[in-house]
């Protein structure tokens, strides 16, 4: 969601983001960004660089004047694709001060845009020679991120007295850049000079762009006419942002909070190559811009609210590229759902020499869940029966090839060495331990993937009752109520007081405690009984940091604050864990878990990383950033948006006719009022205060109810 700025316009209009002199910048528009020094240099022999398509298509991007680079004084962001990166020249000789200021306005979409304007502060006129150096490397992204470019020579440069044009000499299909600019290209030291005369009081300027052509029957695009090259993305930023949600509330940066929230969405925003009307999100920056199964999914969730055509476009782009054969190498299945979708220079994913790669055990029941989901905010028609057939595809994976040995929990186990060792979201090599500390051994089930399981059997019976299908509705209902059964019998831990994090390959109880188990509350598969204890575990004094719920215990044999998935706070996982705290009407847990969340964001200037350390508040006032975060990060990203939902208790569902709506925000929250929210194409303003709540804008046959029983 968007929100007013204080002086009352929208908040698209609130002033550009600024950085310091430290670290790097990202700009992100679709599949393309660039990852650059904040000083605007993309330094070679690292990680910066223009990538296009999951390919580096520039490795080296450095101005110097008069030898020496620019000094960086700050960055500014007027958008997620767009920065002006602002320095200076050393002091001229004579002078204690610097007074060349230098302004480099940059713009990523199709292709590359740069603009250098040299103010000259000064009365007296300024001789200067301007040198831009290029290169281009051509390099995978999976090689960049892995360290692994190739150091031989596989780049050529072509004869051409107006512009920079290389090629990969390596490559059959030629892959190639040409960077056009005002000055004299040198071809053989790939370098831009000018040398200029800035007068006194006067600014100079020039420009350079960058045209891209990876496939063999691409033209390279030219935007030497003035134009820029990052008009679907401003056009597609302009879409989401008239249709996004306006929110106004008086707890200290939530405003600012749920504004970054909204931009990140629509800049992580992908088309659909087939299909270019259809939106997907990618899963974060800058080393996934690309389809993820998991995180796509989740991410559509739990930004519902902002709008469900994302949804709707995630849920056909995975049904195009839903398994249809084995393949152990790739691990595609029938009817499973893919992992990560690629599209580099190679056309493969390091680990398994394919573009599709599908080691994931929850993405398959996700899509299912989604889809349910989606029906209850009131997909229907031809829409929905074009995707049901995927879904019944998706549940027979679940039977037949996630439940590898017919005990009734889906499980996983790699195909090869080439596949992930663990394939639900704690994906790490040490993602899944003991209590003692101990890894454990496959095939595992999850805990959280076994409510997964039910929660798609659940949305498949009500996907089968808008269709009017009772029998299918019946077993799906009578699968769901078994698979809860045998779960609890399985995974509780009766001495401990909560569930088993997972069963290992001898279908024992894997025994830590970990944020799993709030995800098991999210999907309804923990019998009322349970809930309470599970709910002061979670909030407990070994789980609870002060901003968020770790993802394994302080108390834990493998517990590492700093470690990935072992001990550190994910935003994501924390709105799960509040929506199943909410779930089951622990109300004050939920609000502590979402407040929490909320403070780190406005730590965080606005905007949540994917993770951070999972240290105490009460001996770090401030959550610690875990130092190789994605961000902007989907998941992350869509957290305020689900935390709000979950506050507020808005459920939809419009084939019966209503919409549960029963208030639950803090009182730092209210007075809350919401604006412009999409719901089967109505607009919905909600207004929350000491006195009660109100709805305007449903459609006619839609009432609002207190939030039903168990969601």
């Amino acid at each position: 969601m968007t929100s007013s700025s204080p002086g009352g316009g929208v908040s698209g209009e609130a002033p550009p983001r600024v950085h310091g002199d430290g670290g790097t910048t990202a700009l992100v528009a679709g599949t393309t960004f660039c990852l650059s020094a904040n000083g605007g240099d993309v330094v070679p022999g690292g990680v910066q660089g223009l990538f296009v398509d999951d390919t580096r298509v520039v490795s080296g991007w450095r101005l110097r004047i008069d030898g020496a680079p620019v000094e960086p004084l700050g960055v500014l962001e007027s958008e997620r694709y767009c920065a002006t990166f602002v320095g200076r020249t050393p002091p001229r000789k004579g002078r204690a001060d610097a007074t060349l200021l230098v302004e480099r306005i940059r713009r990523v979409g199709d292709g590359m845009v740069e603009e250098l304007r040299i103010r000259n502060l000064s009365a007296e006129a300024a001789g200067l020679t301007v040198e831009l150096e290029v290169e281009a490397d051509f390099a995978d992204l999976f090689e960049v991120k892995e360290s692994r470019v190739d150091s031989r020579p596989r780049v050529a440069l072509e004869d051409d007295e107006h512009a920079l044009t290389f090629v990969l000499s390596s490559s059959p299909d030629r892959p190639r850049i040409r960077v056009v600019g005002d000055g004299e290209p040198a071809t053989s030291g790939a370098t831009f000079r000018h040398t200029v005369l800035v007068p006194g009081r006067a600014t100079w300027t020039t420009r350079w762009v960058v045209g891209v052509a990876l496939g063999p029957c691409d033209t390279l695009p030219v935007h030497d006419d003035g134009a820029s090259p990052e008009g679907e993305a401003a056009r597609r930023m302009a879409r989401w942002r008239l249709s996004a949600p306006v929110a106004e509330t008086p707890r200290p940066g939530l405003e600012a909070t749920l504004h970054t929230s909204s931009e990140d969405l629509g800049a992580l925003q992908i088309a659909d190559p087939v299909h270019p009307d259809r939106r997907v999100v990618a899963a974060g920056a800058p080393w996934f811009m690309a389809l993820f199964g998991r995180d796509s999914l989740l991410t559509s969730l739990m930004a519902l609210p902002l709008d469900q055509e994302l949804a709707l476009g995630t849920l056909r782009m995975l049904a195009d590229v839903q398994g249809s054969r084995v393949e152990p190498l790739t691990e595609e299945e029938p009817g499973r759902i893919v992992h990560e979708v690629r599209c580099g220079r190679e056309g493969s994913l390091s680990r398994v020499g394919s573009s599709a790669y599908y080691g994931s055990v929850d993405a398959t029941p996700l899509f299912v869940v989604l889809l349910g989901e989606l029906q209850r905010w009131g997909l229907g028609g031809a829409e929905l029966r074009e995707l049901l057939p995927a879904a019944d595809r998706a549940m027979a994976w679940v039977q037949h090839y996630g439940d590898r040995d017919g005990d009734g929990f889906v499980e996983y186990q790699r195909a090869s060495d080439r596949g992930l060792v663990n394939q639900g979201w704690k994906d790490s090599f040490d993602g899944v331990t003991t209590a003692s500390g101990r890894i454990a051994e496959p095939p595992i089930a999850l805990a959280e993937v076994q409510g997964y399981v039910y929660a798609a059997h659940l949305a498949r019976a009500e996907l089968a009752e808008a269709v009017d299908d009772a029998v299918t509705a019946a077993d799906h209902r009578k699968r769901a109520e078994v698979l809860r059964e045998r779960f609890d019998e399985r995974f509780w831990l009766a001495d401990r007081g909560w569930y088993a994090v997972a069963l290992d390959g001898e279908k024992r109880p894997v025994d830590a405690l970990t944020s799993n188990i709030g995800h098991c509350l999210w999907s309804g598969i923990v019998p009322t009984e349970r809930a309470g204890r599970v709910a002061r575990h979670l909030v407990g004094e070994t789980m609870w940091t002060g901003f968020g719920v770790r993802t394994l215990a302080s108390d834990m044999g493998a517990y590492n604050p700093m470690g990935y998935h072992t001990g550190s706070v994910w935003p994501h996982d924390n709105a799960l864990v509040a929506a199943g705290l909410m779930r089951y009407g622990h109300v004050p847990e939920a609000q502590k878990v979402a407040l929490g969340m909320l403070d780190a964001a406005r730590a965080f200037g606005g905007r949540l990383p994917e993770l951070f350390c999972g240290l105490d508040r009460d001996e770090f006032p401030a959550p610690v950033p875990y130092p190789t975060s994605c961000s902007p990060q989907a998941w992350a990203a869509a957290t305020p948006v689900s935390l709000l939902r979950t506050l507020l208790r808005f459920h939809p569902d419009l084939r019966c006719g209503r919409l549960g709506f029963e208030p639950a925000l803090p009182a730092a929250m209210v007075p809350f009022r919401v604006e412009n929210l999409s719901l089967a194409g109505a607009r919905l303003a909600l207004e929350v205060d000491e006195g009660g709540w109100d709805v305007r804008g449903l459609p006619p046959h839609v009432s609002p109810t207190p939030a039903p029983p168990g969601r």
